[in-house]
């Protein structure tokens, strides 16, 4: 079973372990999301929202009812939101041609078009796509909270993680195993494995966002109540 890239690592290397995340994707999608067309058109985007509007309207190009569409794309906006949070977090840290959050996002839409024409793949996508909301909903909160090393470098593991996930999708799709897929995703497989590393991932980060929170609320009420020595003796 392919492993995704280490990311036990200081800030000093993100850029080294988005560049072997991307390797990893490309080795199993036979995608370079670098030079996909998404990802000439992501590039010019904004905001979140400019981003989610390109995905959305590959989601568009599913042939479904409106319901099925809007299950598709219901998960997009807690995700994109923290992944471009997480990319404006990084900054130029990390050195690669796109954000993070472009290049993620690059890997979405690649794997919408992976999936367009395969029987089963509306349900299958639902299916992870979801999961995948429930675990960034957790973060959405947490976005403005200025991040600490240890943070920093679980933000980068998160997105690497994302990626994996992706990449294991698509290539199930490309090879029009959806219904496999769907079958793998429920059992103990790469996909499996790989939810699960996020979920345990997306759980610390936000402990060590509440834990921050908490840091920054003492050091205010400590400002606040502090008084000069003259004060305190009257």
């Amino acid at each position: 079973m392919s492993q995704t890239p280490s990311t036990s690592t200081s800030s000093s290397n993100f850029h080294a372990i988005f560049v072997s995340a991307l390797r990893e994707y490309e080795k199993k999608t036979k995608t370079d999301l670098h030079t996909h067309p998404l990802a000439t058109q992501l590039q010019s985007c904004q905001s979140s929202n400019d981003i989610l509007s390109v995905l959305r309207d590959k989601v568009n190009e599913f042939d479904q009812s409106r319901s099925h569409n809007e299950r598709l794309s219901s998960w997009l906006g807690p995700t994109i939101n923290v992944l471009y949070a997480f990319s404006a977090t990084l900054g130029e840290g990390v050195g690669l041609i796109f954000s993070p959050a472009k290049v993620i996002s690059a890997g979405v839409g690649v794997l919408l078009l992976a999936a367009k024409d395969v029987d089963a793949s509306q349900e299958a996508l639902a299916e992870l796509f979801e999961r995948i909301e429930n675990f960034f909903k957790r973060l959405e909160s947490y976005t403005e909270v200025p991040p600490t090393d240890a943070m920093t470098d679980m933000i980068v593991k998160i997105m690497v993680e994302v990626l994996n996930i992706f990449a294991i999708a698509t290539k199930e799709m490309k090879q029009g195993r959806a219904k496999k897929f769907f079958k793998k995703l429920m059992g103990k497989k790469d996909i499996e494995d790989a939810l699960a590393r996020l979920d345990r991932l997306t759980q610390e980060e936000a402990r060590m966002a509440a834990a921050q929170i908490l840091r920054l609320t003492h050091s205010v009420n400590d400002k606040v109540n502090w008084k000069p020595d003259d004060e305190r003796g009257q």
